[in-house]
């Protein structure tokens, strides 16, 4: 499907309200967005340099299973980056909430903004979630590994935090 297509169907999707939902195989959408820090991250640069790209998105900074997830990235970040992969968190939170939950977890990889919602929207992230008997819209936690070549080979939706970079380093065999 040819880009122009792509969008349109994208949009469309949006406006009927259904997420898109993403699979290995697809072409990542392409983005640009700022850290906390305020560099400004392109994905076509990215990947145009040879790197692959772990892009994840959580609901909330410095809660319990964000914490957990991002001190996993951390923890397991000389793995990833001996293979040329790079890891950026992604949420709605502002950059002076990144900044603190940067600092307070020593997290050595950028956090991106998404205050208006573009890349959850992109990626298929913002969906109907429940808890507790309440129906309502927020962050499905998901992961996807996009390949140098711009593709996905990875797309989850809905992920535990628990266990999860354990997983991605199978995924990219760095095991």
């Amino acid at each position: 499907m040819n880009d122009e297509r792509l969008q349109g169907v994208m949009v469309l999707r949006c406006i009927m309200g259904e997420a898109i939902t993403l699979q290995e195989g697809d072409d990542a959408p392409l983005f640009s967005a700022e850290d906390a820090e305020g560099n400004v991250w392109n994905l076509s640069d990215l990947i145009s340099g040879g790197n692959r790209v772990v892009l994840y998105f959580y609901p909330k900074d410095s809660t319990p299973g964000c914490t957990t997830q991002a001190c996993d990235f951390r923890d397991n970040m000389a793995a990833l980056s001996s293979a040329d992969v790079m890891v950026f968190g992604v949420s709605k939170d502002s950059a002076k909430s990144h900044g603190n939950f940067t600092r307070k977890q020593n997290l050595n990889f950028p956090l991106l903004m998404d205050v208006e919602g573009t890349l959850l929207e992109q990626y298929g992230v913002w969906r109907e979630k429940k808890n507790y008997g309440r129906t309502y819209m927020g962050i499905s936690r998901s992961t996807f590994v996009i390949e140098a070549d711009g593709t996905l080979s990875l797309a989850k939706y809905g992920v535990k935090a628990k266990g999860h970079v354990a997983r991605i380093l199978a995924h990219l065999e760095l095991e």
